[in-house]
């Protein structure tokens, strides 16, 4: 029975059975299989990863293992970053093969490559710029970035990284997030007139030769879909009705959010502040439902709000689930692959070595 088949008969299982057997299953595979889980997943299945982290924790561990079975509890370009990272010998296998992510798909190889022929007509971009592509990206797009000297970076790591691009070439292409690559050089100092947005769907991506000489960043326009939910407004709301509250802002977050927020990091240094504060400390969240409420759970001595009034969950990462976990775990027991992500040959090399330069900064 393949996996598809056997989806439809666990959904009339009780989950409480499937959870059961998931035990059973993962203490019958043991050190075969890592379970990689993302902080967004929900917690049914949170609570069976081996490793929890974000896109850069959860891509260094990949690399490191040895398992020749990786689960990885996330979204595509995750395990396609897992499957370029890991030796041949090891399969990367997605639960749902149908858990994208809609920043990533804001930026495919097709419009890199046009931008980039496009930006030819002005200045000659293989001396004068360097790609930075976020880590939710296409495996296509990293190779892209590979090939032309580029390097991906994290939300936590992308101060550092565009350090280092700087150092190497004038101008950098940022893509697919506009937000994170724009609260970054804010927060290094960077001009409001040294940064120019590269709207794909417009010829020079909006812009004229004159500001795309001038600039030092080309940021794409790209955006989270669940972080655009948050507004400054939010912010006021909260500090009106909770004297004292911090707020603490993901940098995918608008750059009008991260403006009034007291904080501003990835999903590890939100965690870590909040793990460091002082008891009694309320927090305002602004990231995804799934981590603040489990870090409500953690820490029920430090009063945490969930920034929107809107619930901001990405319905991509929440595609996983406890049914679909076990059978993953069935297929490797009994050999079945369709799952497996396997990023092509073509794409493999330049990737790892965009990821590469990557890891070699942290």
């Amino acid at each position: 029975m393949n996996a598809e088949a056997l989806l439809e008969q666990l959904y009339d299982t009780p989950e409480q059975d499937i959870i059961q057997q998931i035990h059973t299953l993962r203490r019958e595979l043991g050190e075969q299989v890592l379970i990689l889980g993302h902080h967004y997943q929900r917690e049914e299945v949170f609570q069976f990863a081996d490793v929890t982290g974000d896109s850069l924790k959860l891509s260094q561990r990949a690399a490191e293992t040895d398992a020749p079975y990786i689960i990885f509890c996330g979204v595509h370009f995750m395990a396609e970053t897992a499957d370029i990272l890991t030796d041949d010998d090891q399969a990367v296998i997605l639960p749902d093969l149908a858990a994208g992510c809609s920043m990533a798909d804001m930026a495919d190889d097709e419009q890199v490559q046009r931008c980039w022929q496009e930006l030819g007509t002005v200045i000659d971009p293989d001396q004068s710029v360097i790609p930075v592509t976020y880590i939710n990206s296409t495996a296509a797009l990293k190779s892209f970035t590979g090939e032309h000297g580029g390097i991906v970076c994290t939300s936590g790591n992308a101060a550092r990284v565009m350090t280092w691009s700087w150092q190497q070439r004038e101008k950098i292409l940022f893509f697919p997030d506009q937000h994170l690559g724009e609260n970054t050089a804010v927060a290094m100092g960077i001009a409001d007139d040294a940064m120019i947005i590269w709207d794909p769907n417009l010829p020079l991506g909006g812009n004229t030769p004159e500001t795309i000489r001038a600039a030092r960043l080309i940021l794409w326009k790209g955006f989270c879909s669940v972080h655009q939910l948050f507004k400054p407004e939010h912010a006021e709301t909260m500090r009106r009705n909770h004297p004292g509250i911090e707020i603490l802002a993901h940098p995918e977050c608008a750059r009008a959010v991260c403006e009034v927020s007291d904080f501003v990091g990835s999903t590890e240094m939100i965690i870590r502040h909040v793990s460091e504060a002082a008891p009694g400390q309320t927090f305002a969240i602004a990231t995804e439902l799934n981590l603040v409420n489990r870090l409500r759970e953690q820490f029920p001595d430090k009063p945490i709000w969930f920034l929107s009034p809107m619930v901001c969950m990405c319905s991509t990462m929440y595609r996983t689930d406890p049914q679909q976990l076990y059978a993953a775990l069935i297929a490797i027991r009994d050999g079945d692959m369709s799952h497996q992500i396997k990023v092509p040959a073509a794409q493999q090399h330049w990737s790892r070595v965009a990821l590469q330069r990557m890891l070699d900064l942290a």
